[in-house]
């Protein structure tokens, strides 16, 4: 075999290919055999961290920026004169305050879709395929609900069409990634019925399972990977529109069933939306009136970690990275501009907020988002 890099120890060669930056790496895998079997090695990954060089970055469907010049954008615009219902994908570095746009998804528009939840998965036996799956949501031309998948291959720079998500057409449902599917529950079907049934889809063979209903339905919940497990947080029945339970089940892919419902995980009447899983499922986070709470996997009661910014309470985003340290993404009015703030949750220490850059081009509102190392 020859040389990974001519006139380089093997070694050597291997370091200079870890530190590629994640844009650079469908270039680098077109350059030789040699280098795409590298960089799509389970060894890469683990290279990487050992180095630590892999870093913890949130993907978030995030508004459009408003264009500039004027032109076709602007048939989309809204009142305020920015891109109506036009969102993409981009990745932020909250540690190191970093953004960086994805390549558009192939179409007319360009647009992801309203309402669509994304999360991020491994390759097959740890190889170092990470990629983000895009589920389900609503046209963003017709606000028709879509059975879509988008799959975005980081190795490829690409994205591609999965295979669409089956049975009713499903909005608001819960998602998660556990292990290297998505599981999918709960949400409401085209007539406003609130859903009991899920699914798991399969992005290495591109195929959906269907998984035994859930022992109650479930419209607005939210999903989370916690302790192993498709955890599925509040929602509210079809005949209580709007009035959200506390209690949730969650989802064992090792013995493909649903636990025994678990009440009183949220106050009754307490949206999901905000809650998210600290890496590794041991502990949650959520935002409930204006302050930032914590729950540890071993039970007990909600404990008050900080106060939020005031200019970051309004429609939030929570994320939770390693470290401890807790991502909040909000505004201080309904169309603000996005502020990001970053905090470490550490016991026996005082817990403050550090602000975070965001440009211009990257303050718009988000919708969705998921955590994922590169």
């Amino acid at each position: 075999m020859s040389e990974l890099i001519p006139g380089l120890p093997e070694e050597v060669a291997r370091e200079c290919l870890i530190r590629v930056g994640f844009d650079q790496l469908p270039a680098v895998r077109r350059i030789s055999r040699q280098w795409k079997e590298e960089v799509e090695s389970p060894d890469y990954g683990r290279l990487r961290r050992a180095e630590g060089l892999a870093r913890p970055v949130l993907a978030l469907v995030q508004a459009q920026p408003e264009p500039v010049e004027p032109g076709p954008a602007h048939k989309h615009s809204s009142a305020n004169g920015g891109p109506a219902n036009d969102y993409r994908m981009v990745l932020l570095d909250p540690a190191e305050g970093r953004w960086a746009p994805i390549p558009v998804l192939p179409g007319p528009t360009g647009s992801l879709p309203l309402f669509c939840q994304v999360a991020a998965v491994d390759g097959e036996h740890g190889r170092s395929r990470k990629r983000l799956v895009v589920v389900g949501g609503w046209d963003p031309d017709t606000w028709a609900p879509t059975d879509a998948v988008h799959v975005y291959d980081f190795l490829t720079g690409a994205w591609r069409r999965g295979a669409p998500m089956p049975g009713p057409r499903r909005s608001f449902f819960a998602c998660a990634a556990v292990g290297k599917a998505v599981y999918v529950a709960g949400g409401h079907d085209e007539e406003k019925n609130a859903l009991r049934s899920a699914l798991a889809y399969d992005p290495d063979a591109d195929t959906w399972a269907t998984l035994p209903d859930m022992a109650e339905e479930r419209d607005e919940p939210r999903g989370l990977c916690f302790g192993g497990r498709f955890l599925v947080v509040g929602g509210y029945p079809t005949q209580a529109q709007g009035r959200f339970a506390g209690s949730a089940e969650a989802f064992d892919p090792a013995t493909w069933a649903w636990a025994q419902v678990q009440e009183g995980l949220l106050e009754d009447g307490a949206c999901p939306r905000t809650c998210c899983a600290a890496p590794g499922g041991q502990r949650m986070y959520m935002l409930r009136d204006g302050q930032l709470v914590a729950r540890d996997g071993g039970g007990g009661a909600w404990r008050t970690v900080a106060p939020v910014p005031e200019d970051a309470r309004t429609a939030s985003t929570v994320c939770a990275i390693p470290g401890g340290h807790v991502v909040v993404i909000g505004s201080g009015c309904h169309g603000g501009e996005q502020t990001v703030y970053m905090l470490r949750d550490v016991a026996g220490k005082p817990a403050s907020w550090a602000r975070a850059p965001a440009p211009p081009e990257f303050s718009g509102h988000v919708q969705a988002a998921c955590f994922l190392e590169i």
